[in-house]
């Protein structure tokens, strides 16, 4: 009796930790989250769902100043919503920019299973761009915005300026994207010079197939670049990723469940279309804005190198290229501070 006793006991005071743990960490996560949910002196700080060409897709607007301009940042993917992590990076723009992030459509917060059957294309895309833009323009009193994208972010922004230069103030491209399929066939003529004879790495290369995009060439991809030290995140992050993802003001479990919930086959199938194709910078060189470029020496991912191929042809009123040393394709993460830095000297421009 007396040994069950002590059992019980022990596992009574086990419950309590336990228990005590969790009152503890949701505690600690809703005072969290009560501090970046305040709203700056003369700024602004909302999250809503705005229609958007026949959809409802996620919108944060956060600033210090509402008479700053407006920079909307496009994440990559497609697909790739950021919502989880980047108001720890994009926050530091706050001073300069009224800064607004997008779940683009069927991702992160702006995901919707009854989406997974939509064909996606170009028209839907630009739509999508054009009409989150108008909506930002009027909302925020503003005549033009900048636009800032990262990886597919990059090239999607390009062609919104591209097409709609009435709306942009100038354009920001970061892990620039260029051509898709140009890009992947770089990527493998580097990864045979890397492999260097190496039996392991040649036979990866050999999976990559950037005429046809599978889920085994992207695996292929970011197992070399893991190997050869080019992988997305090899330099870590500048900041603190963990309570960054804790203390997040927008997510609920549910936001976190629908966060990986993206059907990666709709992704593929575009990867693969002639519509994803027609995104292509090749021979577009002529802005009509100012053009700015931030990337990795490092990032293979999106080539550096054909970035700045694409850079020296284009045709803006000015245009800029900043490279950040030792950095690879998650340089907005690994060194949000130098890139801060950066966005910093263009808004002061």
């Amino acid at each position: 009796m007396k040994k069950k006793s002590r059992v019980l006991t022990v596992v009574k005071w086990i419950s309590i930790v336990i228990t005590a743990s969790i009152v503890l960490f949701f505690s600690v996560r809703a005072v969290g989250i009560a501090v970046y949910n305040q709203t700056p002196d003369g700024g602004i700080n909302e999250s809503m769902y705005i229609d958007v060409n026949g959809t409802k897709q996620w919108i944060n607007i956060y600033g210090e100043d509402t008479d700053n301009p407006v920079l909307l940042y496009l994440h990559g993917g497609p697909g790739s919503a950021t919502s989880d992590i980047d108001h720890a990076f994009t926050r530091k723009w706050a001073d300069v920019y009224t800064v607004v992030t997008w779940d683009q459509r069927n991702c992160g917060k702006s995901y919707d299973a009854e989406q997974n059957d939509t064909v996606l294309t170009r028209e839907l895309f630009m739509t999508d761009g054009k009409e989150v833009t108008e909506f930002l323009l009027d909302y925020l009193s503003k005549d033009k915005i900048t636009l800032l994208g990262h990886s597919w972010g990059s090239i999607y922004g390009a062609n919104l300026v591209l097409e709609y230069p009435e709306y942009y103030e100038c354009f920001i491209g970061t892990g620039q994207l260029v051509d898709y399929l140009e890009n992947e066939e770089a990527f493998k003529l580097e990864a045979t010079v890397w492999a260097d004879g190496d039996e392991e790495t040649l036979a990866l290369v050999n999976q990559l197939t950037p005429e046809n995009i599978t889920m085994e060439h992207i695996n292929a991809r970011n197992t070399i670049m893991q190997k050869y030290g080019y992988d997305m995140m090899v330099n870590g992050s500048d900041y603190n990723l963990i309570s960054t993802v804790i203390f997040n003001p927008n997510y609920s479990l549910i936001d976190w469940i629908n966060y990986f919930k993206r059907d990666m086959g709709v992704y593929l199938d575009f990867f693969k279309s002639e519509e994803f194709a027609s995104f292509s910078l090749k021979g577009r060189t002529d802005y009509q804005v100012p053009f700015y470029n931030i990337n990795g020496d490092k990032d293979y991912q999106t080539n550096y190198k054909l970035a700045q191929e694409y850079f020296d042809e284009v045709n803006a009123p000015y245009k800029q290229m900043f490279l950040m040393e030792n950095m690879t394709h998650g340089l907005l993460v690994s060194d949000s501070e130098g890139f801060s830095e950066i966005i910093h000297q263009i808004a002061e421009r």
